[in-house]
């Protein structure tokens, strides 16, 4: 039976269309995938991301615990913000990409759906190995998640807060509304400004309900729903990676294009160690890269999707991770790894179809929008 999450309810009251997304009934739309990807882009919009995994960490080695498991530095995080990092294998490839939260006394960690059990049971894996003292506990189902996104919000929630708006990028506040207590960070995955929203599962719906209300006559609707699919096509447009596409345990960071979010040189601080897979990044960093994270982009609507082989001319250089046709572009775009020697903006690629025709196109720098202008 699939999980629901505490705005099942609130979800189908404004039409959802749902879909299993890894054991959880997650709204896919409410309509049109189009119409709710442009109401991010100008306007904003609510997503339910509760489906993520929230995990609490305290004790006297929970800091320790982070450095050892997160490719990028947590010690030197001030006390309300986020730092975005990637759990690795000893081989350097990619277990998850997360969110590590510093709060005063514990952390979080935030981290996809799909890789909920497996990075909890690498997390324990860890501190029983090293004799941690840490408390390590799943939150995911005691809390709820949502995220809201677009060009409108900050003004929006100022008629709530003023000092959400004044929130830094990757930082956060925690505030009461009635008797639920939320944890408010400027984060997102849609390329857009905007926040995220981390409460009480009890009094999530009802929270839901004072934050979303319906807009006056006239007035632009800057809370409506949205869902998986327009996600997706935001994210993609902006060059987030994605979990089980553009990142992978075959797939190492660095070659993901993430080197910002890896310290290689953990180990060389006092008392510093090592974090899992550092020594094989630091190998495949001496070796040089054999493939880059790119851009593609194609003239026409046919549009090239995941697995999707890159040629330049008749030889395989490599392979399409996620593709559409851009919402806001209007022509369609891919990302893909392709052999460094074909890394370069205006390489001219082209991309197998399913149906044994090729398509044309590109190399172009990422993202392919950026807020405020393509």
């Amino acid at each position: 039976m699939l999980l629901q999450t505490p705005f099942y309810k609130f979800h189908v009251s404004r039409g959802a269309k749902f879909t299993d997304f890894a054991g959880w009934e997650m709204p896919l739309s409410f309509g049109s995938v189009i119409a709710e990807h442009q109401q991010i882009r100008q306007h904003g919009g609510m997503f339910d991301v509760s489906h993520m995994g929230r995990f609490k960490i305290a004790g006297r080695h929970s800091r320790r615990l982070l450095e050892r498991v997160l490719t990028r530095r947590v010690t030197d995080m001030e006390e309300k913000t986020c730092r975005y990092a990637l759990v690795c294998n000893e081989q350097g490839g990619i277990m998850d990409d997360v969110l590590v939260y510093r709060f005063s006394g514990y952390w979080m960690l935030v981290v996809n759906a799909s890789n909920r059990s497996k990075i909890y049971t690498h997390l324990q894996a860890v501190i029983e190995q090293n004799k941690m003292v840490v408390k390590l506990s799943d939150q995911t189902q005691s809390t709820a998640m949502v995220a809201l996104q677009g060009p409108g919000i900050m003004e929006k929630i100022g008629q709530f807060s003023r000092e959400v708006p004044t929130l830094k990028r990757y930082s956060f506040c925690e505030k009461n509304l009635l008797i639920l207590k939320m944890t408010i960070s400027r984060t997102g995955y849609t390329g857009e400004d905007g926040v995220e929203i981390i409460m009480g599962a009890a009094m999530a719906d009802k929270a839901l309900k004072l934050l979303v209300r319906e807009p006056v006559e006239g007035q632009v609707d800057v809370m409506g729903s949205c869902g998986l699919a327009a996600r997706d096509t935001l994210r993609l447009e902006a060059a987030m990676p994605l979990y089980g596409h553009e990142l992978t345990e075959e797939i190492d960071p660095l070659t993901a294009g993430l080197s910002f979010a890896v310290n290689l040189d953990k180990d060389q601080e006092d008392r510093g160690e090592p974090f899992v897979g550092q020594d094989a990044l630091k190998q495949i960093a001496a070796a040089g890269l054999k493939q880059k994270r790119v851009g593609l982009q194609f003239e026409g609507k046919r549009t090239p999707r995941q697995g999707g082989l890159v040629r330049q001319g008749d030889t395989e250089v490599g392979y399409v991770t996620s593709g559409c046709l851009s919402p806001t572009l209007g022509y369609p775009i891919a990302m893909a790894y392709v052999a460094v020697e074909q890394a370069e903006t205006g390489t001219a690629l082209s991309v197998d179809l399913s149906n044994g025709k090729r398509i044309e196109g590109q190399v172009v720098p990422l993202p392919f929008y950026k807020s405020g202008g393509k």
